[in-house]
């Protein structure tokens, strides 16, 4: 299996630690949108982008706790 999207992916790299940074992301969505679907991702594309940006900045991954990233937007929606 090769896991290889344009440019943002090295031949190199570890798909494994690709797969495992996806699921992560993937399941503090879900926690964040209790149940996440197509339709939250394009109806609050700008949280999406924000959860995003606190979860991996500048292509490297920044927080691996994922009860640290549902925390950290916690107090961003309070913001609101």
């Amino acid at each position: 299996m090769e896991l290889q999207c344009g440019h943002s992916v090295d031949i190199t790299d570890n798909e494994l630690a690709y797969l495992e940074s996806i699921h992560l992301f993937v399941e503090i969505l879900d926690h964040f949108f209790s149940n996440v679907c197509e339709l939250d991702l394009v109806f609050n594309f700008h949280k999406v982008y924000l959860i995003l940006d606190e979860f991996i900045l500048a292509g490297e991954l920044q927080e691996t706790s994922k009860m640290a990233s549902i925390e950290r937007m916690g107090e961003l929606e309070k913001l609101e």
